[in-house]
């Protein structure tokens, strides 16, 4: 009798494992997807002068392992506008220049758009 239980435990940690691999790889799947699409909308939304600042947007995976990853939308060319296109900035001539808030925006609809599709893909 005690065979037939310790095979069972087995058999439902094997089953576990299995799941939360599928799960974990579905996840870095959205995670890809989703920065992808941040990206995409950034492309569209910056500020555009010359449009360098807006086509140097890219991703980059940070940190991966077998179960997490983690990647990090910036702006490869002109990263030294984003703070101050951002918040704004003192004028050459004194005042201020107003902000052109579009990255928040955007990480806030990423972040909306990641916890939703990872709820489907775990309760699918």
């Amino acid at each position: 009798m005690s065979t037939d239980i310790n095979n069972v435990a087995a058999e439902i940690a094997r089953g576990l494992t299995e799941y939360d691999q599928s799960v974990a790889n579905d996840i870095k799947k959205i995670v890809d997807d989703v920065a992808a699409e941040g990206v995409s909308e950034l492309k569209q939304t910056s500020p555009k002068l010359t449009g360098s600042y807006r086509r140097g947007w890219r991703k980059k995976q940070s940190y991966s392992d077998s179960r997490t990853k983690r990647n990090t939308v910036y702006n490869k060319t002109d990263y030294q506008l984003t703070h101050l296109l951002e918040y704004g900035h003192a004028s050459r001539y004194g005042g201020r220049v107003k902000p052109k808030v579009h990255i928040k925006p955007v990480e806030e609809s990423m972040i909306e758009s990641l916890e939703t599709k990872i709820e489907e893909a775990v309760k699918g």
